[in-house]
């Protein structure tokens, strides 16, 4: 494979054309009471041109892909993504002309096939999830193609000293501030790629900051973080998508993250209900399951009368989950009763209690 053509040299200079174009995105404000002295920042990423978080990835890994002599000008792109990624890849490979190809279980949601679908992709179906690695590994190997491998490669593929990572961004944005160094950064992780590159970047520019990863029902990262096993696993899905894993995946980096937090599924969609009301921001169950987690380590900071600020993430918007979070009968049907949790978020913000 010849991947010092001009057709290479060709596709990094697209990928950078649209890192200049789309990466910097909004750095809003979540009205907090003055008096607490604390800002609470929502770093929205819903407004990359595929609409997630995942669009920095996808462009990572596949610029990871060509900068190693992987991709070349006939390669097939492998992915094993049923949600975001799978779309932002789809767009990217679009873009470079190449086959996209990834492997989904049998359950994904119409939605997100036909997003992907959208962006020239094609899905390739099994019918247990944990079959989706195995699955990737074969198929590229089959057709030489290049597996993406997400799980792998998300906490390596971006530079975390800085090209315009979310970590150089957001402090980029805070620097007028009147706290410009955050107290926390709270994320999710799906694949564990954001969370490192923030953990690193912190660390790299020796920032006092730190880094707190929220969890989902389900997922493994948070038992994985708690006992230091490397192979623990639930073997359940979460129900919030973009964050949660049954298995511990090998791009999430324990070591650089200073506190997890637990979040229930009801909560996380009580968190989204409340911001669309008060903020019009639209956002996907993720995007709830980390207000949570800022609310919990605010009411933590008051309480030892702390001044600061914190940052988290838009991750997508919501209007992918209309018939989902945002859908009273879908949310009963799975057993959720985000009422209990309102009351809890309304009562934070109005006391600082948590």
């Amino acid at each position: 494979m010849d991947t010092r053509s001009g057709w290479a040299d060709e596709a990094v200079r697209l990928l950078e054309a649209d890192a200049n174009r789309s990466a910097d995105t909004h750095l809003h404000v979540f009205p907090l009471p003055p008096e607490w002295g604390i800002d609470l920042y929502l770093k929205d990423e819903s407004v990359h041109p595929t609409g997630s978080l995942k669009h920095r990835l996808a462009r990572s890994l596949i610029l990871y892909g060509l900068v190693n002599g992987r991709i070349g000008r006939d390669t097939t792109l492998i992915e094993a993504s049923s949600g975001s990624t799978a779309v932002s890849e789809a767009y990217f490979a679009r873009m470079l002309g190449l086959e996209f190809v990834t492997v989904v279980p049998r359950s994904t949601s119409t939605e997100k096939i036909e997003l992907i679908e959208y962006y020239g992709g094609r899905c390739h179906y099994v019918d247990h999830p944990p079959e989706m690695y195995s699955e990737a590994e074969r198929l590229a190997a089959e057709c030489g193609g290049h597996y993406l491998d997400q799980f792998t490669y998300a906490e390596r593929a971006t530079d975390w000293r800085g090209n315009n990572n979310i970590a150089e961004s957001v402090f980029q944005q805070l620097a007028l501030e009147r706290f410009p160094v955050p107290s926390w950064i709270v994320v999710g992780a799906g694949t564990g790629g954001t969370s490192a590159t923030f953990g690193r970047y912190v660390r790299y520019r020796r920032h006092s900051t730190r880094v707190a990863v929220v969890d989902p029902e389900n997922s493994a990262f948070y038992g994985g973080w708690e006992t230091g096993a490397a192979d623990y696993g639930t073997g359940m899905p979460s129900r919030i998508e973009g964050i949660g894993r049954p298995r511990m995946e090998p791009s999430f980096i324990p070591s650089v993250i200073d506190h997890m937090i637990r979040v229930p599924d009801a909560a996380s969609i009580a968190a989204i209900r409340m911001l669309r009301e008060r903020s019009r921001h639209w956002a996907g169950g993720s995007t709830g399951t980390n207000l949570c987690g800022a609310f919990e380590l605010i009411a933590g900071m008051l309480e030892r009368g702390e001044r600061g600020s914190v940052v988290t993430l838009i991750c997508d918007g919501g209007e992918r989950y209309e018939k989902t979070y945002y859908d009273d009968a879908w949310v009963a049907e799975h057993g959720l009763d985000p009422a209990p949790h309102r009351e809890r978020i309304e009562g934070f913000l109005a006391t600082g209690t948590w």
